[in-house]
């Protein structure tokens, strides 16, 4: 009997759960592995992006910018992460045309965790494949949050999804400081998911994002990307 409720997204099984939820974390267990780390002068973005040797790579983006002092990195599904991006940008083009002020970022992933929320009480939806890590930098300083499928969104100072995430949080809890600075935050980020990461890590199969106090989130250059895996050889 408990199989019935594997179908339906609006009621709970007798354990109290919603199997669907589930389902939607498994996929995002399931993805590529991707993580962030707070650094005291900013924010650093860091995802495996390993494809067929055939496709062009700069076709492919993981990491993405909604405004200019946010981005985030998912993992799960692509497609799912499209559409909280494209939600999420008009969600900051109302607030800012509102206010006249860039969105602050936990404002910004408030807004997208209700949305993921609402499809997972909805008929005749699934809840969203995948996982969200929100960076921002603010006057308060820089800013590092995680939403999941069912809505739940938390503050990190360094955290991991995917499917290496318990190893890759255990790496980020043994060499993580609160006086870390973005350069050595790129780093660290680099060799934890290069201690999961299968074969030979180089600048085409892993992307990096960064924010610091100038308040513009980029994705590095490959170029960026092969001088900080120099440095680490």
């Amino acid at each position: 009997m408990g199989e019935n409720y594997s179908f339906s997204l609006t009621t709970f099984s007798p354990s109290g759960k919603l199997v669907q939820i589930e389902y939607a974390l498994a996929r995002v267990a399931s993805g590529g592995t991707s993580l962030a780390v707070k650094a005291k002068d900013g924010v650093v973005l860091c995802t495996e992006k390993k494809l067929p040797s055939l496709m062009d790579v700069s076709s492919v983006e993981k990491i993405s910018l909604v405004t200019s002092n946010i981005g985030f990195v998912y993992s799960g599904m692509g497609p799912d992460s499209r559409v909280l991006l494209r939600k999420g940008r008009k969600k900051a083009q109302k607030y800012y045309r509102t206010y006249h002020d860039p969105i602050p970022t936990a404002q910004l992933v408030k807004e997208l965790a209700s949305v993921m929320q609402e499809f997972t009480q909805s008929g005749g939806v699934r809840p969203f494949g995948c996982s969200l890590l929100i960076a921002g930098y603010e006057e308060s300083g820089p800013q590092l949050y995680q939403v999941d499928p069912s809505g739940s969104y938390f503050a990190w100072k360094a955290t991991a999804i995917g499917k290496n995430q318990n190893n890759a949080k255990t790496f980020l809890e043994k060499r993580y400081n609160d006086d870390i600075e973005i350069d050595d935050a790129i780093n660290t980020a680099i060799l934890t998911l290069k201690e999961g990461f299968e074969g030979e890590m180089n600048e085409n199969n892993i992307d990096i994002g960064i924010i610091n106090a100038d308040r513009k989130f980029r994705v590095l250059t490959p170029t960026e990307i092969k001088d900080y895996l120099a440095e680490l050889q």
